[in-house]
């Protein structure tokens, strides 16, 4: 699987009907730069507002998965981020001229081939992915709803499904790559039980609704009152139930569709994390309800994680790189050479560290009587940190001089104080070109992160 970032090559443009709306909705599908993620935008709204597919935007499950923020609403967003997930994407920006999805056939058919039809490309810049190390479980005590996240070595996902009804039975589904999402789930449609559409139709939702988009299952007796109002909602002369217990004569695609549905909706739900995962869900009883519940107790771990993903080293090994060494690669010299060990270092990040004393010149003055590291300089250690990272892709670094482009997004979070070790962790977020690194540095002391920011940082060749 490739390192990069994926969007597609050109817009494309697809029509329907929002299944609970009636509503006709065109939407475009767009080429979304780096680091963009999935959104959506209201271009039928004053200022085209953006949506991003984000857990925390959530705010009703009832029937699919719904957003809104600042009063913008987007609905049934489920199967095309599922349909994105499953092409390996990570940005799009999805406009759309009404606040429903269009429905399609009740999957991510017409989703997947619009997107494959429209090329893919891969960007220049890494990926976001979260890999999964230990356990991480959500249940719904109501319900006996259940989805747990453990490690793998690629996404997979298990549903289970047990309505506790004789027609659908106990059912299971499993992809155990995401390659195999078009193949094996895509075309897995809606479904609902007559119950279900009785209410709906009392409460006059699923205006687009008809039998090619949603697998109805008879799990009651049919009355001559429901099967009138049928007729009438799906607009056929004749209503049916086939012996497997479908409504009318739609012919399933696998016999345990019902799980593979529910499969892709935890896809789906699971995009709104905002990043990959590289773990293997297990959903026992899945809706979009404990989905979004558990994609929005993920995405705090995650970004928690981020934060207070302090590197855990050895110092009294030996390190990658000692003081001698470093000088060797970096052109700085005491009293500004600001790192003392190299402890990793590889094509896309680098860590360092220093041991912050009482001697450091920069102590003087700052401040009398309460000595605290600047920081300025706290940046500035993790830029050296960054220019060994770009000096490691040329033979003779001892022939360049490291230059400081730009910082953005600086935040300090702690004081560094005399008898600190300061750890470095600088990760590229594009590749590195014409001796251009562009980084996210995070600076940790004392079991908490003090410093962050994004760098670039250039290297030239000495005339």
């Amino acid at each position: 699987m490739s390192t990069k970032q994926k969007t597609i090559k050109r817009e494309i443009s697809l029509s329907g009907v929002g299944i609970h709306t009636g509503n006709t909705v065109k939407m475009t599908i767009k080429p979304a730069p780096i680091n963009h993620g999935f959104a959506f935008s209201r271009v039928d709204l004053e200022g085209s507002p953006i949506i991003a597919a984000k857990a925390e935007y959530v705010v009703n499950t009832q029937r699919g998965t719904n957003l809104e923020k600042n009063g913008v609403q987007i609905q049934t967003s489920e199967h095309v981020l599922a349909a994105a997930v499953g092409l390996d994407l990570d940005n799009l920006l999805i406009e759309l001229d009404s606040s429903e999805l269009p429905i399609m056939d009740g999957s991510s058919k017409f989703f997947i081939e619009a997107l494959e039809k429209a090329g893919i490309q891969e960007q220049d810049a890494y990926i976001n992915e979260y890999v999964v190390k230990e356990i991480i479980s959500y249940k719904d005590e109501i319900t006996g709803s259940e989805i747990i996240l453990m490690p793998s070595e690629e996404y997979q996902v298990t549903t289970m499904v047990d309505f506790g009804t004789k027609i659908l039975g106990t059912q299971n589904a499993t992809l155990d790559k995401i390659s195999d999402f078009k193949e094996e789930i895509a075309a897995a449609r809606t479904f609902s039980f007559l119950h279900e559409i009785e209410m709906l139709l009392e409460n006059d939702l699923i205006k687009g609704g008809d039998l090619n988009n949603a697998i109805v299952y008879v799990d009651k007796e049919l009355s001559p009152r429901t099967m009138e109002k049928l007729k009438k909602a799906f607009n056929k002369e004749n209503i049916t139930i086939k012996p497997n217990g479908i409504l009318d004569n739609l012919t399933l695609h696998w016999a345990n569709e019902a799980a593979r549905h529910k499969l892709l909706d935890v896809i789906g739900d699971l995009a709104l994390v905002g990043t990959r995962i590289k773990g293997k869900v297990i959903a026992n009883k899945p809706g979009h309800l404990i989905n979004t519940q558990f994609a929005k107790k993920l995405a705090q771990i995650i970004k928690q994680e981020k934060r207070n993903n302090i590197p855990q080293y050895n110092l009294n090994e030996t390190p990658l790189m000692d003081i001698h060494q470093i000088m060797e690669v970096l052109p700085h010299r005491p009293p500004f050479l600001l790192i003392d060990r190299i402890l990793e270092l590889s094509d896309t990040h680098v860590v360092g560290m220093k041991n912050v004393t009482m001697n450091e010149n920069f102590f003087v003055g700052h401040f009398p009587g309460s000595p605290v590291m600047p920081g300025v300089l706290q940046v500035e250690s993790m830029a050296q940190c960054g220019g060994v990272l770009v000096l490691n892709t040329v033979p003779d670094p001892e022939n360049y001089l490291t230059y400081f482009m730009k910082m953005d997004k600086v935040k300090f979070k702690q004081k560094v104080l005399p008898g600190d070790t300061i750890i470095f962790k600088c990760e590229l977020i594009t590749p590195i070109r014409r001796g251009i690194c562009h980084m996210q540095a995070f600076a940790y002391a004392n079991g908490k992160i003090v410093a962050e920011a994004e760098l670039m940082a250039q290297i030239s060749k000495i005339k």
